[in-house]
């Protein structure tokens, strides 16, 4: 078969991450102790062997880069340091922006300046959106006790603009979350047929059997919640952390844009609601998580911390920021003090709208969609393989 040679893409990679590509000469270590190694999924060797001998297009079909969860064993083994781990890290960015039609994924990881002016006016646009309607700072201050619920003592806080009361605001930010979500999962759901388009139609390798993708497609759910490819790394506390982020991002998400009337109501409610449970659950995961990765990152005693990309960093600052906005208007409401509830409430938003829209279909958040959907096109491909191996047998007995 022949493969077109694309000799400028280790030089495109780099921009991506990882600078060690001819430091692998290819011993074959990372794949001898890599739990995920299989027959015909030979971990991580095979992909940085099509990345170094420019093989663009067999690149972007391989699903192995989503398989790997890093857990640093193979980089631990290599003898010349190349980091196979985190050149794998390097191709899930690479693939990210492969299946991404719009491109401004690659503008994203490969240009720190696109994602921070991007961030920077989506900030101002909805600070500057909030600052015409917001009530006039010395109505906050001066009134305080117009904003603050007598029964509870809370802050209303779907009172923050005059002339809308509590049900219109909400209805107004339920549209805009609503509006969100349809960019977010439009973007997000046709890089996905992009990845199957890549990975599987492309592939003139295999030829998938029908009923397949039925019996198969219970993975996808299964994957999703449970990450179960982390339980063969030695590193439990990472598949913990990253458990705790996944769930408690999808709850957040869930109930934020999903549940907004149902959560965002001015009667602050005892802890042991499920609002507040819910609310703390999440907060709990996300902030494990966030401080847990700054911790690793900062010391670098762990392999996969060794090494950041600006797109590691920016993602934990940003959550980081949505997190800690998200708790100060809790303790805020609960305070009875409106002007910086309100003032919070806007940065909140202001953070967590340009996070969404970067992360979710071009970036780190959109890994927990790549991910399942690998693991389940990765068990077609091996359901070919197998049908292919029996038509092999039964020729031969034939």
């Amino acid at each position: 078969m022949r493969y077109r040679v694309d000799a400028n893409l280790k030089t495109e990679l780099k921009k991506f991450g990882s600078k060690d590509w001819n430091e692998c000469f290819h011993c074959g270590n990372c794949t001898a102790v890599c739990p995920l190694t299989e027959n015909n999924f030979l971990f991580p060797r095979k992909s940085i062997r099509q990345a170094q001998m420019g093989l663009k297009n067999k690149l972007a079909s391989n699903l192995d880069p989503w398989l790997c969860y890093f857990c640093g064993d193979c980089s631990k083994t290599c003898p010349r340091n190349a980091n196979p781990g985190e050149i794998m890290m390097t191709l899930r960015r690479f693939m990210t922006s492969v299946y991404d039609w719009t491109g401004l994924s690659k503008k994203f990881y490969t240009s720190k300046s696109w994602e921070i002016i991007f961030i920077m006016v989506m900030f101002i646009a909805i600070v500057a959106a909030f600052g015409v309607f917001l009530a006039p700072a010395r109505d906050i201050f001066s009134n305080a006790s117009k904003y603050i619920a007598p029964e509870s003592g809370g802050v209303l806080i779907n009172s923050l603009v005059p002339g809308l009361n509590g049900h219109q605001f909400v209805k107004i930010i339920e549209i805009g979350d609503l509006t969100m979500a349809a960019i977010v999962a439009s973007l997000l759901i046709s890089n996905i047929l992009r990845m199957f388009y890549f990975t599987i139609i492309k592939d003139k390798s295999v030829s998938v059997p029908f009923y397949s993708y039925f019996t198969e497609a219970w993975q996808l759910l299964f994957n999703f919640i449970s990450q179960p490819k982390f339980s063969k790394c030695d590193n439990k506390q990472y598949w913990l952390g990253h458990f705790l982020l996944m769930s408690g991002y999808v709850i957040m998400f869930t109930v934020i844009v999903g549940l907004l009337p149902k959560f965002q109501v001015e009667e602050i409610f005892p802890w042991y609601n499920w609002q507040r449970i819910l609310g703390y659950y999440a907060t709990f995961g996300l902030l494990f998580f966030i401080v847990y990765s700054i911790i690793g990152r900062i010391k670098k005693k762990q392999i996969k911390f060794k090494f950041s990309h600006a797109s590691d960093w920016l993602f934990l600052i940003m959550l980081g920021l949505t997190t800690i906005t998200g708790i100060l208007i809790h303790f805020f409401r609960i305070g009875g003090l409106p002007a910086a509830t309100y003032i919070i409430y806007v940065l909140h938003l202001a953070v967590l709208v340009p996070m969404i829209l970067i992360e979710v279909p071009f970036s780190k958040w959109s890994h927990l969609a790549y991910r399942p959907f690998a693991v389940y096109f990765s068990k077609l491909k091996k359901a070919a393989y197998k049908k292919q191996a029996s038509l092999s047998e039964f020729s031969k007995a034939a």
